[in-house]
């Protein structure tokens, strides 16, 4: 068997950020966790289940330590690589942090793959790590059922540049960084009724480094941070709302999405854990009549490597939409505001 004729999607029972434990799941499993005594050199943990925990060193730096890996979300083994990377580091980003070097996790089926598509993954996550200025120091492999791969991701922030997803004000204003659909572009590719146009899109917005997060650091105006992964748009969001009380409000129509994600929704393309995490807050979110299932289904999607997500003061807009067009993040957009009222997500059309 030959690099070229495997399919990597085809190991895996869920890819990419979609095989996440579902959100009410890991709630169960979590609720009963012992206490630990937190030292108060731990900046951030995981008490609004942030997306990196962050201990202070001295009075100009703090560590950001993070980890993230998955399955196989698509058959190139070098893209697989790539984006698995991508969406590691973005997590130090998330904080407002500066990526300092990470560690590889791999686990394999050796008997199943060849060495060549390993390297090739490898090689991917790699040429990303390069890209983001940082060695990978190290890591750790396992023979595994199922192809695994990601990184642990080390980063640098000054103390008081942290940006926990907490800290939303009522009255802010939110962008999001990328357009939404890559679960539904994942699922399409699965089922090969996704066309060259729709792989390039979804391989260009999940290995694009969100590297705009530490200009974004910089800004007084920007409150809250965080990155949307697989947890969808309303879950991340939802963790913004709950971390600051406040009500997060959101206009369907301004958010920006990939090309041809919305139709392929409604013709049934979508991953499970969709379904999923809307089974997990759907207590706890209010849509229009007028949201249509094919949006529903985007506002829970799983996203890999997903955007960053901003919260800021009305004034920085302006600032925080400039700092993603210098980083080439055209599809950036405001898709809604912070509210006064109980820590929850309203979507209106």
């Amino acid at each position: 068997m030959t690099s070229d004729s495997i399919k990597l999607t085809s190991f895996s029972h869920g890819g990419g950020c979609g095989c996440k434990i579902a959100p009410g799941v890991l709630s169960a499993i979590l609720k009963n966790s012992s206490g630990f005594p937190v030292p108060k050199e731990l900046l951030v943990g995981i008490e609004t289940a942030d997306d990196a925990a962050v201990y202070q060193l001295n009075d100009e730096q703090a560590l950001i330590a993070t980890t993230d890996f998955f399955m196989p979300i698509v058959d190139d083994p070098y893209d697989f690589g790539r984006i698995a990377a991508t969406n590691a580091i973005s997590d130090v980003y998330a904080m407002g942090g500066t990526p300092i070097m990470a560690l590889a996790l791999v686990g394999m089926p050796i008997n199943k793959l060849p060495v060549e598509t390993i390297g090739l993954i490898i090689k991917g996550g790699e040429s990303i790590c390069s890209e983001a200025g940082i060695p990978i120091a190290g890591g750790h492999t396992i023979d595994s059922v199922e192809p695994i791969y990601g990184l642990v991701v080390l980063g640098l922030v000054h103390p008081s540049k942290i940006k926990r997803n907490a800290d939303a004000k009522a009255g802010d204003v939110l962008v999001l960084g990328k357009p939404l659909g890559v679960g539904v572009l994942s699922a399409a590719l699965k089922k090969d009724v996704l066309g060259e146009e729709g792989y390039a899109a979804m391989i260009a917005n999940t290995t694009k480094l969100n590297k705009p997060g530490k200009a974004l650091s910089e800004l007084p105006g920007v409150h809250a941070l965080t990155d949307v992964t697989g947890f969808g748009l309303l879950g991340h969001l939802l963790e913004l709302a709950r971390g600051a009380g406040l009500t997060a409000k959101l206009t369907m129509s301004q958010i920006p999405l990939l090309p041809g994600v919305e139709q392929l929704a409604h013709d049934g393309y979508f991953t499970g854990a969709s379904g999923r995490n809307w089974e997990a807050y759907s207590g706890e979110v209010t849509l229009s009549p007028n949201v249509t299932p094919a949006q529903h289904t985007l506002l829970t999607d799983p996203q890999t490597s997903g955007g960053l997500l901003v919260s800021c003061d009305p004034s920085a807009v302006d600032e925080v939409l400039a700092v993603f067009r210098a980083g080439g993040f055209e599809a950036a957009a405001v898709i809604g505001e912070m509210a006064a009222g109980d820590p929850r997500v309203q979507v209106a059309a």
